[in-house]
């Protein structure tokens, strides 16, 4: 079907939408720029609609949908839901809600001033990491910490810094069974890709042997990388060696092992009736280079 500019006829002007007394009444609440911008997307999309055979809408159709459009990106979001899922930190909930203690320092510090990038002591510029660091580090009694804005964030910063294109050595060792995807599309052979390194894998799906490890060193291996597959468990006829003896490996090799727990579990779950998941100090116990 062939159409004319007359199909599009019908359809008013921007100007004439942004003059309608509904419209106006959204302009005395929101930026004109913003309602301006929901007008030609919306006016687009009937000019679509008429070219691929639709009926033409009519003015009060077209108010009603900008004005939906405002009333969607001006409400609130995220939205409180209650958990009924039967899973206490559910990523797609949220996870932990935080504490009432918590939210109170977070809103205060928003909310006012703060020396979050200055050293008082010396008025001069101050580090951000510097505070949250020691507290990572008194916590989880390790030497040093870092916060980045997720663990996965965590994994492909390290393995650039460690293992990237640029570095001498760019191979990291991972289990075939630990070579894993969780929630979000997250991916250690994508990962590894998108870090620069090169993803080696031993063993088999379900056992691997610190003698797959060993043999896999080599003048290239920047790191031995364990992955806490949080998500799933594998039964039955399996094996996989234990942080301590992976990290024995690395050290008689001078390789470091990164372990990526995922969760970051810093208390013993078991007290609340809870199956008992990986925690941050025993990674660091257990000999971890780096606990992710």
């Amino acid at each position: 079907m062939i159409l004319t500019e007359s199909a599009y006829r019908p359809l008013p002007s921007v100007d004439a939408i942004l003059r309608n007394n509904k419209v106006l009444g959204l302009l005395e609440t929101f930026p004109r720029n913003v309602i301006t911008n929901i007008t030609r997307d919306v006016l687009t999309e009937a000019r679509l609609s008429i070219k691929n055979g639709g009926e033409s809408r009519s003015f009060d159709q077209l108010t009603a949908q900008i004005a939906d459009r405002v009333k969607t990106i001006s409400q609130n979001w995220p939205n409180v839901v209650i958990n009924a899922t039967g899973v206490i930190l559910h990523t797609n909930l949220g996870r932990s809600p935080l504490s009432h203690r918590t939210t109170e320092a977070a809103t205060t510090s928003a909310s006012l001033y703060s020396d979050v990038e200055l050293s008082l002591s010396t008025g001069k510029r101050g580090n951000r990491n510097t505070h949250i660091s020691n507290l990572i580090a008194e916590v989880t009694e390790s030497k040093a910490g870092i916060a980045v804005n997720n663990n996965a964030a965590g994994v492909l910063l390290t393995l650039a810094a460690i293992a990237g294109e640029k570095q001498v050595k760019n191979q990291v060792i991972v289990s075939r069974g630990e070579s894993v995807e969780i929630g979000g599309g997250f991916r250690i052979p994508d990962v590894m890709r998108q870090s620069g390194a090169t993803l080696v894998e031993v063993g088999t799906t379900n056992r691997t042997y610190t003698s797959d490890y060993e043999s896999a060193i080599n003048s290239e291996t920047a790191a031995i990388l364990k992955v806490h597959p949080s998500n799933f468990v594998v039964d039955g006829f399996t094996h996989a060696p234990e942080l301590k003896e992976v990290v024995a490996v690395g050290k008689r090799n001078g390789v470091p092992v990164l372990n990526d727990l995922g969760s970051g579990c810093l208390i013993d779950t078991r007290q609340y009736g809870l199956k008992q998941e990986p925690q941050v100090q025993s990674s660091i116990s257990d000999g971890a280079t780096l606990t992710l």
